[in-house]
């Protein structure tokens, strides 16, 4: 302290700031860490069927499934997989102001594969300023003849205008199926989702200008208690991205969970992953109607947007295939009978 007696004031006072900003620099950060943005609680309420396989009178088929959906200029455009006896799987179009009239229009058949093709997304890539349609298909033209494949249009509205499909050259986990394709993209790059049925989830990249070719090696994204229809969005009021992921009880009972990552290549954390709190299941959804599901299977959120960014807010509609376990019960797969609805947030 002696020393203190021989320094000027100014001095005195430099060095005491020069020690609090040493002992500050030493103490722990205090980081705000803010509670989670997103609800984990989610409820539904679901009327009749939305569309059946009645609609469809060519053909005696046996389901409509696999729904992709999406507004643009006032009205909806629908997407979905057709199966059948005499053809396995086909595409089929619709389009409706609202969903009451979604029966007046009949659904057409698209004619731009003739052989398996199933399971779409459809999206508007504004870089190259077309319509995509992002599918699995088999060709036997193509090597290997089963792939992610491609199809695009200028016109959402003709369904003679999609262009034929071409195989999109993603490559197949080690001994693993791949199905159910789902493209989001960021800033810079194109990802690609993909399940195995058996918990692993898969991710792969491209470049924006490369899309829809130039795919990475496959990388896996997620493992644990998932099935397949892994459909991600980036949600408009937050900084994180939302997997909607289906999953499957005894009895086969389908249902959905939610995951968030701030970023696509990042790290999946639960949000409502688990039967007894899910995202979707017959536990938080209420039938206004008769019941004619118990399941929740391959459901699509309503989209904010219509881009290749996958832009959606929450709460939102979320359309799905169900079906009820008496219907399906002792039928192989390929011989259920699903139907389409749509989840509507219940609000209380």
């Amino acid at each position: 302290m002696m020393l203190y007696r021989f320094l000027p004031a100014v001095l005195i006072v430099l060095l005491h700031t020069l020690v609090g900003c040493q002992q500050r620099a030493t103490e722990p950060k205090q980081v705000d860490r803010p509670a989670h943005p997103l609800s984990n609680t989610f409820a539904w309420k679901v009327g009749a069927p939305i569309l059946e396989t009645d609609a469809f009178r060519e053909e005696e088929w046996i389901a409509i499934k696999d729904p992709s959906l999406v507004h643009y200029k006032d009205r909806w455009h629908l997407f979905c997989t057709l199966r059948g006896h005499e053809r396995s799987h086909a595409m089929v179009y619709t389009s409706f102001e609202d969903f009451e009239d979604m029966g007046r229009n009949k659904p057409v058949l698209l004619p731009n594969h003739t052989g398996y093709f199933c399971a779409p997304q459809v999206f508007y890539f504004t870089p190259q300023e077309k319509w995509y349609m992002i599918c699995q298909a088999k060709d036997s033209t193509w090597d290997p003849i089963y792939q992610a494949a491609f199809a695009t249009t200028d016109r959402i509205e003709n369904p003679d205008s999609w262009s034929a499909l071409k195989p999109m050259g993603v490559a197949k986990p080690l001994e693993e199926p791949y199905l159910d394709f789902w493209v989001i993209c960021d800033e810079e790059k194109a990802h690609l989702f993909y399940t195995s049925d058996n918990g692993h989830m898969w991710r792969v990249e491209t470049s924006i200008p490369d899309f829809p070719y130039g795919w990475s090696a496959p990388e896996l994204a997620f493992d644990g208690d998932i099935f397949e229809a892994s459909h991600i969005y980036k949600l408009t009021d937050s900084d994180l991205y939302i997997n909607l992921i289906e999953a499957r009880l005894s009895e086969d009972r389908r249902y959905f969970k939610a995951y968030t990552a701030t970023q696509l290549d990042g790290e999946w954390n639960p949000l409502a992953a688990d039967s007894a709190q899910a995202f979707a299941d017959m536990t938080n959804v209420q039938f206004e109607a008769d019941t004619w599901t118990n399941s929740i299977s391959h459901g699509e959120l309503i989209r904010a947007g219509y881009n290749e960014r996958m832009e959606a807010q929450l709460p939102a509609d979320f359309i799905f295939q169900g079906v009820l376990h008496e219907d399906r019960k002792g039928k192989p797969y390929g011989e259920i009978p699903w139907d389409l609805g749509l989840l509507r947030p219940k609000v209380e």
